[in-house]
């Protein structure tokens, strides 16, 4: 039995953060509804977004054990991954991937006691990686666009459980915005050192920089074009304006991203978070922001004398 430590460090808890896209569809939806929506409604909706969110961090750790139990050998020659347990030695590949097969199946236990459309959408998250461990990751660009389309799925999957409709223009924004942050890692990765290669085979800087630099647009196009539509308008009034006027704190995240992947630094969210001052401010002013524009009250009527 391997030690608790390697096993928690196999289950990669830290990357649990990304599962904040299953939350993402409920916290709009409860902005749009206002006084409108009943305790009932909110607590039916809050309680099959915890259960998704559950889900997913099962399921997401048993294919981070599943992957690692594949990948233990390319991971030997990576500066970074050689230090990942099964790679390292402190946990088998049977162990991880049999814990992984288990968390997997907790992950379509627990979202099946969401909902049906819960569980619909986790098995199709499921076969996606299994598609993405087959052949994807080994495709350039579509192996980033898979991991994309994941957090899609986490967003489709956080509504269906609360029994709301999840808009195009979500998914828009979230498919652009973590297909450039999928980017940001397969950079870093272009500094590991010799004696590793990205199954994806990535050439170089300036490959990446182009796709970056497309998808970093398209996230702040996309992010822009929904604030200021009719949709936005229609769902907030003029607080869509004052989630519009937040896109520099976008950008601003975007930037060092980037800037961290030129200088070789670790692309994990949590890493970022830790080490780089000015991502805290970035995401920590859009979520302030955002939050006081959608949910506090006395700041409509001065957006409303901006909303020209």
């Amino acid at each position: 039995m391997p030690a608790l430590g390697s096993i928690l460090r196999l289950l990669r808890p830290g990357d649990w953060t990304k599962n904040v896209f299953v939350v993402i569809p409920v916290v709009f939806w409860a902005a749009s509804r206002g006084q409108d929506v009943s305790h009932e409604e909110l607590h039916r909706a809050l309680l099959g977004t915890a259960l998704a969110f559950v889900a997913f961090c099962a399921a997401s750790s048993g294919w981070y054990c599943i992957n690692d139990a594949l990948d233990a050998g390319h991971d030997r020659l990576h500066p970074k991954k050689r230090l990942r347990p099964v790679a390292s030695g402190d946990v088998s590949s049977t162990f991880a991937a049999g814990l992984g097969l288990t968390l997997v199946a907790t992950g379509l236990l627990v979202a099946s006691m969401a909902s049906r459309g819960a569980l619909i959408v986790m098995a199709a998250y499921i076969g996606l990686q299994v598609l993405y461990n087959l052949r994807l990751k080994r495709t350039t660009y579509v192996d980033v666009a898979a991991i994309a389309t994941g957090f899609c799925l986490r967003a489709v999957d956080g509504a269906a459980a609360a029994g709301i409709d999840v808009s195009a223009w979500l998914l828009l924004c979230t498919f652009f915005l973590t297909l450039y942050l999928g980017l940001v890692k397969r950079m870093c990765d272009l500094s590991a050192g010799a004696g590793w290669t990205q199954r994806a085979g990535y050439g170089d800087h300036r490959e990446l920089d182009w796709l970056l630099g497309i998808s970093a647009c398209l996230t702040v196009v996309l992010y822009l074009g929904y604030t200021m539509s009719e949709h936005a308008d229609r769902l907030y009034g003029s607080r869509a304006l004052g989630l519009a006027l937040l896109s520099p704190f976008v950008l601003l995240a975007l930037h060092r991203f980037h800037r961290r992947a030129l200088l070789g630094l670790s692309d994990s969210p949590l890493a970022a978070l830790r080490e780089d001052a000015w991502i805290r401010v970035a995401i920590g002013g859009w979520a302030i922001g955002a939050g006081a524009v959608l949910f506090w009250p006395p700041l409509a009527p001065i957006l409303q004398r901006l909303h020209l």
